[in-house]
């Protein structure tokens, strides 16, 4: 008998009770009982864990988790977990997936994960001590793989390394390059980093300070490119309207922060969600977004032959499948087994196609009905809750003030007090 092929083209998935929702997704990515009972669970974290992953624990902070459905990425359907607290942001992303589903998904690609590890040297002759670093590049590289004989027979571990030279510091800034395969990687490159160190120190008679790993990680970038056909969007006019606003962002840095923002609300909601360092991959865009000396969008877009429009997004994106929290913390391990990536490149894939896909969904919901329409109805329901109103209540509440236009928390506390009397 032939096994039914997994889709994440999910119709009326929203519309769906939370409980069939869970089992849809247990489902496609074959959860266990126990599994399928901690994502029921409310606090997922137990306190014994939390006490392990960082220090004066004094609870927990549950966040939403929601699942981007839709996405085809290379030919794969994948269900994204994402944890956020903003509205709208899980359901735009399932939409603008959707709309790329018409013209064969998401394509993406991404480079070996190669990390850096940043030596600063002080007190040295700059360009000498260039000179013998480079020279003696072979048993710097020795050096550092000590540190982590594991990963080396991994095949990862450290690669090469670059020498630059700060000017107007006058310092050398030593990057050693390391593969970090499936991890992260930031503990072995600050390891093999402080290995190294000293044997510097004894070539050029300069004093090494800091030893730490960059977040800009530019060598271990992450790729995304979809077709979005113009009837799927919505027209010509649309097209052209997400091309006004692509132009807008390339322009004016203002615009450009609220642009990629929206980017990492998609990439920052699966990082969470992994266990992995939504600080890092946040640090590294906005850097990466600025590295040519002017802030500029992580997407672009343009209109293909047949005016359908063409996405493109690239960011580094330093994310593991092992270590950390992706290892210790119990909703993070499911969230990986839903997605089912096999390494941490194809981690960041889907992470950049996820990007991708919010980015052009705000984009449109600009370009057309604005985007204050997606969020009106859950910004309203958190509203009518913070005026008090339960059960039934909160939808009476919620109908009220959308279609008055006035989603403030006075006006909803006075239509609740009307209904209650």
């Amino acid at each position: 008998m032939t096994k039914k092929a997994k889709s994440s083209r999910i119709s009326g998935f929203y519309k769906l009770p939370l409980r069939e929702r869970l089992e849809a997704v247990a489902e496609f990515a074959g959860l266990n009982e126990d599994e399928t009972a901690t994502l029921k669970r409310e606090g997922s974290l137990e306190f014994a864990s939390a006490e392990r992953m960082i220090e004066n624990v004094i609870g927990t902070m549950p966040l939403p988790l929601g699942i981007g459905i839709n996405f085809l990425i290379n030919g794969k359907d994948y269900l994204i977990p994402m944890v956020i607290e903003e509205p709208s942001v899980v359901a735009a992303a399932s939409n603008a997936a959707r709309i790329s589903r018409v013209k064969g998904g998401f394509q993406a690609g991404s480079d070996e994960p190669i990390m850096i590890g940043q030596i600063q040297l002080v007190d040295a002759e700059p360009y000498a001590a260039k000179e013998i670093i480079l020279a003696n590049k072979q048993k710097i590289l020795e050096i550092a793989n000590e540190m982590d004989p594991i990963l080396v027979g991994m095949g990862g571990g450290a690669k090469d390394i670059d020498v630059r030279i700060l000017e107007d510091a006058s310092m050398v800034i030593v990057h050693l390059l390391v593969n970090c395969k499936d991890a992260m990687g930031a503990n072995v490159v600050n390891t093999m980093a402080e290995g190294a160190a000293p044997f510097i120190e004894e070539l050029t008679g300069g004093r090494v300070h800091l030893r730490i790993v960059s977040n800009l990680a530019s060598y271990r970038l992450a790729r995304a490119k979809a077709v979005f056909d113009k009837e799927a969007l919505g027209g010509d006019d649309v097209v052209d309207g997400i091309l006004e606003a692509y132009a807008f962002a390339a322009s004016d840095p203002y615009r450009c922060a609220t642009h990629n923002k929206g980017i990492m609300n998609g990439i920052s909601a699966v990082t969470l969600a992994t266990g992995n360092d939504t600080r890092a991959i946040e640090a590294g865009a906005h850097s990466y977004a600025a590295a040519g000396g002017k802030y500029k969008p992580l997407t672009t877009y343009e209109k293909n032959e047949d005016c359908d429009l063409v996405g493109r997004i690239e960011l580094p994106l330093a994310v593991g499948i092992i270590g950390g929290a992706t290892s210790t913390h119990p909703v993070a391990k499911i969230n990986l087994k839903i997605l089912g990536v096999k390494t941490a490149r194809e981690l960041a894939e889907v992470m950049a196609s996820a990007g991708l896909a919010q980015n052009l969904a705000a984009l449109r919901a600009l370009s057309s009905e604005g985007i204050q329409r997606g969020h009106m109805e859950l910004h309203a329901r958190n509203i009518a809750i913070m005026a008090g109103a339960k059960d039934d209540l909160i939808e009476k509440v919620v109908e009220r003030m959308v279609k008055e236009k006035k989603i403030r928390l006075d006006r909803a506390k006075e239509i609740l007090e009307g209904m209650e009397v």
